[in-house]
């Protein structure tokens, strides 16, 4: 199968989940609305069940990227660290799943998949990714700190010594912003806490 019409699929169940709640969103509505066959989608995704997690998994990569477009967006440590935290608030704040894995709070309304692999017999790559563990909130904490101490301190910096501080600054960001999207902040949102947390600029 071509990866547009996955991607239709995925579009078509995203859509179906944003007006109802997961237990109710069928499979040939689904297809239907993709424009494929209900066949056609058994075959990509195996099952309700691989259709969730190909969905969940696409999110978290979608919300990633947005992470390494945030670090690369300033030359200013201390203002891709901040956008960072933004769109982390702001891909919560417009994405349920985003939010949910994030904050690690399922709510009736979303699929809820198991967080660890599953057992795949699918003969899709995409499929087979998608069944393999999913990012739990410590897991995404871990990547984008770690991101971030990549971006900020050039390739192989996790190995080094003297990146700690940052890695620590760089965790404590992604923890100000796991904290907003749980207690969205007052007046000055994100970008303001995470400067005051970060302290004044080198």
């Amino acid at each position: 199968m071509m990866p547009a019409a996955r991607e239709s699929l995925l579009d078509a169940a995203y859509t179906a989940l944003a007006r109802r709640s997961w237990s109710t969103v069928r499979m040939v509505d689904v297809a239907a609305a993709a424009g494929v066959s209900r066949q056609t989608l058994y075959n990509e995704f195996g099952s309700k069940e691989g259709l969730a997690r190909a969905l969940v998994r696409r999110e978290a990569d979608g919300y990633l990227v947005g992470v390494e477009r945030a670090l690369g967006s300033h030359s200013d440590a201390r203002e891709r660290l901040t956008a960072t935290a933004e769109w982390t608030a702001s891909a919560a704040r417009e994405n349920a799943l985003v939010r949910a894995m994030l904050t690690g709070c399922w709510s009736e309304r979303l699929p809820s998949p198991t967080l660890s692999a599953v057992p795949s017999s699918s003969a899709v790559p995409a499929q087979r990714r998608a069944d393999g563990p999913l990012p739990s909130p410590g897991d995404f904490v871990a990547v984008v700190r770690d991101r971030a101490v990549a971006a900020l301190a050039g390739p192989g910096a996790a190995a080094k010594p003297d990146t700690t501080d940052l890695a620590r600054s760089c965790e404590l960001v992604v923890r100000l912003a796991l904290s907003c999207v749980a207690a969205p902040p007052g007046e000055g949102g994100v970008g303001e806490l995470v400067r005051s947390a970060l302290g004044p600029a080198q």
